[in-house]
């Protein structure tokens, strides 16, 4: 398989961790591309405006595909680095709790958050009235901090371990983290990248409403998350129908194909033995007793 086979196979079947890397990855690379060779031909066409979230409430109105594009955007190397780094770490630890659906609509209604109190910040307080025309927003920073933040409300004492930092004080509860990082933000709301910081504020709000909400048990995001994965099917091809005929000696399963579904055959008896453990033996469906004693005899079967 080639590599561009490779990059498609696994954003097809990798998380929604990956799929979301490889699009902001995406991005950056395209955008950046198209700057060299527009310079390279003497073109100065600035592309950034155009999918930055302007503060300029009017120009917004003339370009509001930018609320969902910003969240993707970078331009400088290190910021998507930590950006993406962030996002593996802590997107990994909310999969551990929530499922992907979760984690896609925290991503984009974090964004939304932040993106919004950007615009209404610059617009409100006399202290941006000098750059509210022209101030522009990019980065996924407001969606991951409400990713950070929701894992943190959730799995307040969470502990992990973070590079430097811990060879001296040991691993850190997820809550520190969160906390830290907001108080860092409060305090930048007046410096050098005060739209930036605003725009985490309404990420980690958006984070810390979400997951409260969800721990009474009410998903106020469950509407949008059904949507977002709707739409998704949108663009999805459609198959062709076509007829094929069974042959005894069946292709070889690609690596993918076998990964794919021996995790699934442990995730669904993992399921199973859990249920077992909770209610006992009899509390198992027909078909999960089924299920149970099918994979029983194939793991006794002589290779």
């Amino acid at each position: 398989m080639d590599i561009w086979g490779e990059i498609k196979q696994t954003f097809k079947n990798g998380t929604m961790i990956t799929r979301l890397i490889y699009i902001n990855l995406a991005v950056f690379l395209t955008l950046r591309i198209v700057m060299v060779f527009l310079q390279l031909f003497g073109i100065h066409a600035d592309i950034l405006p155009w999918l930055a979230l302007p503060s300029d409430v009017g120009i917004l109105l003339t370009r509001p595909w930018t609320l969902i594009t910003y969240m993707f955007l970078h331009y400088d190397f290190l910021h998507i680095l930590f950006n993406l780094l962030w996002l593996y770490w802590f997107g990994r630890m909310f999969l551990n709790y929530f499922d992907e659906k979760k984690l896609l609509g925290t991503y984009l209604l974090g964004g939304l958050a932040g993106g919004l109190l950007y615009i209404a910040a610059y617009n409100i307080f006399p202290a941006f009235e000098s750059v509210a025309q022209s101030g522009i927003l990019l980065g996924a920073s407001a969606s991951i901090i409400a990713i950070v933040v929701a894992t943190a409300i959730y799995a307040p004492n969470l502990q992990i371990r973070l590079l430097l930092i811990s060879e001296f004080l040991g691993p850190i509860k997820i809550i520190w983290i969160a906390l830290a990082s907001v108080l860092i933000y409060a305090l930048g709301v007046t410096g050098t990248n005060a739209g930036g910081n605003i725009a985490h504020l309404g990420g980690a709000l958006w984070g810390y409403i979400y997951m409260m909400q969800l721990k009474k048990g009410n998903d106020i995001s469950s509407k949008f998350n059904d949507f977002i994965f709707k739409a998704g099917e949108w663009f999805k091809p459609r198959k062709k129908m076509r007829v094929t005929y069974r042959r005894s000696d069946s292709r070889k399963m690609s690596d993918w194909e076998y990964n794919k579904k021996k995790k699934a055959e442990k995730d669904i008896i993992n399921t199973i033995l859990d249920k077992i453990a909770k209610s006992g033996y009899d509390s198992l469906s027909k078909k999960e007793k089924e299920i149970l004693f099918k994979m029983g005899n194939d793991k006794s079967r002589p290779n």
